[in-house]
């Protein structure tokens, strides 16, 4: 069993509308945009990234906005619902603030002893806010969001499978323990995690599978803290019989893949060397950033890319 896998590092979706996608997460959730760069292997592709003041593992949602896809189709061997942790008490707040923003889909509902407040994204992605008591993490306080409701990170995700056995074993070889189990739902949880500790199977052994497109999980991505945790996490799957990547250089962190049983794409992610690495902590997603070997095309890029208002 794997011990240096801490919780959630970030969740990677795409999306039909940068500037709807960068309004909704900073004005509607209130989330920092920490980074403004552009996607590695299509850089005519903004990719944004949104947490907390300096982009803590365990609180990072990044979007690929591509003009012009198709929505998505949810079914099995994706992420369902992403989960936001909430202070205690805040549930109230955050509806009557989405209802002031317009978002669609809400529903309140008690899952494994927990409050919380369903919600749609813009391009119908799913998403729950939940209510913690006790999370030290501090949330970005910004457009009228005070620290007592200020989303402090991810809380977990559930992932929507036809058959959750072999994504169990996964997961207990991860590092992950099983904690509970309600109707169709079980949980599991990291040990000693980051606070974006749980992950739920749900399964629907009757259900198609998904189609990705605006508002579909492209990712999700686990936190170990560094470079060797990182190759001693791929060498033992690899011994088990996983197909992973080689380490790839990902600007802000160094990220290897592999696909689940179920079809879910998983990430493991260091949290070295962090989003200041190339701005100012003050500044950080102001200015687009670009990798390495798309600097000399700067100007073109730029032409191409949607301007972003803040």
């Amino acid at each position: 069993m794997l011990t240096q896998i801490k919780g959630l590092h970030h969740m990677t979706s795409m999306a039909a509308h940068a500037q709807q996608n960068s309004d909704f997460f900073t004005k509607t959730m209130g989330l920092r945009r920490v980074k403004k760069t552009v996607n590695f292997d299509d850089p005519e592709v903004y990719h944004l990234y949104y947490g907390d003041e300096v982009g803590t593992p365990g609180s990072v949602m990044t979007y690929f906005p591509f003009p012009h896809i198709a929505p998505g189709r949810q079914g099995t061997g994706e992420v369902g619902e992403t989960y936001f942790a909430i202070p205690k008490g805040s549930l109230g707040f955050w509806k009557e603030r989405f209802i002031a923003h317009d978002v669609t889909g809400l529903s309140e509902s008690e899952v494994f002893g927990e409050k919380r407040l369903r919600f749609d994204g813009p391009d119908r992605d799913g998403f729950s806010l939940i209510e913690v008591d006790g999370d030290s993490r501090i949330g970005w306080t910004n457009g009228g969001i005070a620290a007592a409701e200020a989303i402090q990170g991810f809380h977990g995700a559930s992932l929507r499978l036809q058959d959750t056995a072999t994504t169990s074993e996964l997961l207990g070889f991860m590092g992950y323990q099983k904690v509970d189990t309600q109707g169709n739902h079980t949980r599991f949880a990291i040990p000693g995690g980051n606070g974006a500790d749980f992950i739920d199977l749900e399964e629907v052994p009757t259900a198609s599978r998904a189609r990705p497109g605006a508002g579909s999980v492209h990712h999700i991505a686990f936190a170990v803290e560094n470079r060797a945790a990182q190759l001693e996490v791929r060498k033992a799957l690899m011994d088990t019989g996983y197909n992973v990547t080689p380490v790839i250089d990902r600007d802000y962190f160094w990220a290897i893949y592999f696909r689940t049983p179920g079809g879910v794409l998983f990430e493991i992610a260091t949290n070295e060397p962090g989003f200041d690495r190339d701005e100012d902590t003050a500044h950080l997603g102001e200015a687009l950033k670009l990798p390495t070997r798309y600097e000399q095309h700067r100007a073109q890029i730029e032409q191409l890319l949607e301007p972003i208002k803040d």
